[in-house]
């Protein structure tokens, strides 16, 4: 919670019209601050970074060289790169403009000793707020009054309803999805759990590689021309030919050193990846992120409907004593109702009508939904003439009502294999004798076991995240073959290395912990995907190089990712990534091909001044012949390759030490003549 004083407001009176804007001007609106820069800024700053200068200088020497032609064409390529940049950035934007609109609504506040509709950005800490069932819960409140149950999944990751009642939190951005409540605003704006989402996909830079490769073969070029050039100036004050001949020359050896066309190159074959993905169902929204699944090798995914379908489903049934299992199902059925929407009840319904035991329902009497206080359900019925009571509801109350034996051990051992368990109980008015145990369960996506052991093979290690407790975690990443090594979130922040190698699962995280993970991940050298669905996972998409959101993904979760699955489950993640290492490929080989071409060239000048004594090539020729050979060469980004089996990775030097034997073979294989 934020640190912002309430003790002098009380949640049965509110506050005054003047106390609350004091308030408003203390702590400032109820929303994510937008931070808007100028459009011009925004795009001459990207101008303004390694790749761009490189170009700039370029330019500029182009000028230095009496060549405007040549110069306007560089000047073309900067431009398209920026814009593109600029466009990308936009997308930062649309998450946080999402974030706000979650909190664009109205609230129910006292003001002044009554109720009154005043928009959510101008609740301030202290005012006495007022949730029923569909709300959006505008800022984090303190309970005083009431029992709501509430849908925190988008926010905590966690997949079953929370209760809360006096003394409990309700926190920013959760839905009421029964019962109301009031109470005291302890946290406003970006000092809500939901706020500090929206900072943490402010803070979010995902780390691109790509300039970082281009600008490695530009240095590796520009000290390879640096020592010809000397070499070239020994020459000249030996043989005395004029320096004025050599700076030309040494000029045109740096601007053949640029490679100009690559990020042009790049583009264009990231580009077409992302077509060919779209048709395989996967929408690309920063180009960069093919590169970067190339690379992946570690993928963090969350659970609640990524993993898991996010729908709650029968596990099994533990009839006591005599009873049948379809007894104990029907009864668990029988006090249930499908007009409350509620999870537990859909899913017990679903199972009791697969196995048609509804087809004939007896004659309902009264219903009395699930009560926080007594902590069950129950319905009064007719059948045969008699009048039944079926109860459903928290294990340990429910066989204690009835009297039943000792069942806690059987309870915990449901419990610590991830599965949400219930008691039912069957009689009259007067007395219940305890029928069994239900035990729940969100399970696994019926592809989700398939992807893991596709990417284990492709060299992809897989990690869960989950709001979860580590019971239900651990079930979870056992059965889909993640590993059983569960660990709570409080051991990331004591040892990040350590933890991210001795754990399989990080359980009981909130959206910092999927952060600051992705960020450990980065740190220990890992190039890192992330998978997510909910408000809670929007940081973590952002920061991740590569971030997937699902097909149900909230509308903030897929602004955040670069890469959004369009078909259920996750299974497209492994299109991504074989399709990405194809693309490495291609841009692999144009790059070597472009680093062998510019070596031939320098070298070529180089010793043919040394060997003749005249510049055996125009710095006109020059350019041109580099320009058309890097055009051509731009077909390369539609090859037809094979994807390896292993993460692909750039590596500069190596590039450099394959390209100098096979420049040095093609000019060995150069007839005499020609020098």
């Amino acid at each position: 919670m934020a640190d912002q004083d309430t003790k002098t407001a009380s949640p049965l009176t509110g506050l005054s019209t003047d106390e609350a804007a004091l308030r408003l001007t203390q702590f400032g609106p109820n929303e994510v601050a937008e931070e808007k820069p100028h459009p011009l800024l925004a795009l001459l700053g990207k101008f303004w970074s390694p790749v761009p200068w490189m170009l700039e200088v370029t330019i500029i020497l182009q000028f230095a060289l009496g060549k405007p032609d040549e110069a306007a064409v560089i000047a073309v390529l900067l431009v398209v790169n920026a814009v593109l940049g600029y466009f990308q950035e936009g997308r930062a934007n649309k998450a946080l403009a999402l974030l706000r609109q979650r909190l664009d609504i109205q609230a129910r506040v006292l003001r002044d000793g009554r109720w009154q509709l005043v928009p959510a950005r101008n609740l301030v800490p202290g005012d006495a707020v007022h949730v029923r069932m569909g709300d959006l819960v505008p800022a984090d409140l303190r309970l005083a009054e009431g029992q709501v149950q509430l849908d925190q999944s988008s926010l905590t990751g966690e997949s079953l309803p929370a209760e809360a009642g006096p003394g409990g939190d309700a926190y920013s951005g959760s839905v009421v999805t029964r019962g109301e409540a009031s109470g005291e605003v302890l946290a406003t704006g970006t000092g809500t759990r939901f706020g500090k989402t929206a900072e943490l996909v402010r803070s979010a830079k995902t780390v691109s590689h790509l300039e970082a490769v281009i600008f490695g073969i530009v240095k590796y070029l520009v000290l390879l021309d640096v020592a010809l050039v000397a070499a070239l100036l020994v020459y000249a004050v030996a043989t005395g030919m004029p320096l004025t001949e050599v700076v030309p020359f040494a000029l045109i050896l740096l601007v053949a050193s640029v490679p100009v066309a690559l990020p042009a190159t790049f583009t264009l074959a990231t580009a077409l990846g992302a077509l060919e993905l779209a048709k395989r169902g996967v929408l690309v929204t920063r180009l960069s992120a093919i590169e970067e699944a190339a690379a992946m090798d570690m993928l963090a995914s969350d659970k609640t409907g990524t993993i898991t379908a996010n729908s709650l489903s029968l596990a099994a049934l533990k009839p006591a004593g005599a009873i049948t299992e379809n007894d104990l199902l029907r009864w668990a059925a029988l006090a249930c109702d499908e007009a409350t929407q509620d999870p537990i009840d859909l899913a017990i319904l679903a199972a009791a009508r697969e196995r048609t035991l509804l087809e004939h329902p007896p004659r309902r009497i009264r219903f009395t939904p699930f009560d926080p206080q007594t902590r069950r359900s129950e319905t009064l019925f007719e059948e045969n003439a008699l009048t039944r009571r079926a109860v459903k509801g928290a294990a340990l109350e429910v066989a204690a009502l009835a009297g039943a034996p000792d069942v806690a051990a059987e309870v915990e051992a449901l419990a610590a294999s991830g599965y949400r368990v219930l008691g039912v109980a069957i009689g009259d008015e007067a007395a219940l004798q305890f029928a069994g145990l239900v035990a729940l369960q969100d399970p696994p996506r019926e592809d989700s076991a398939a992807l893991v052991e596709s990417l284990r093979q492709l060299g992809v290690r897989v990690v869960m995240v989950t709001g979860d407790g580590q019971a239900t975690a651990r079930t979870v990443a056992r059965a889909v073959g993640i590993g059983e090594r569960a660990c709570p979130a409080s051991m990331l922040a004591e040892n990040a290395t350590l933890s991210i190698k001795a754990c399989d699962v990080f359980a009981q995280v909130f959206p910092e912990d999927k952060f600051h993970l992705v960020q450990a991940l980065q740190h220990a050298g890992h190039v890192t995907g992330m998978t997510g669905d909910g408000v809670n996972d929007a940081p973590a998409l952002k920061q991740a190089e590569v971030g997937i959101a699902v097909a149900n993904a909230t509308d903030v979760a897929k602004a955040a990712a670069s890469l959004v699955l369009t078909n259920p489950g996750l299974s497209d993640v492994v299109a991504a990534v074989e399709t990405s290492r194809r693309i490495y490929q291609r841009m692999l080989t144009y790059t070597l091909n472009k680093i062998i071409k510019t070596l031939e060239i320098a070298i070529f000048m180089s010793v043919g001044v040394m060997l003749t004594g005249v510049f055996v090539i125009t710095p006109l020729l020059v350019v041109l012949l580099l320009f058309t050979n890097d055009f051509v060469t731009m077909s390369i980004a539609t090859d037809r390759v094979a994807f390896s089996r292993k993460p692909e990775r750039w590596h500069i030097a190596t590039l450099m030490l394959t390209a100098a034997p096979l420049a040095a073979r093609d000019l060995l294989h150069l007839p005499l003549a020609q020098l």
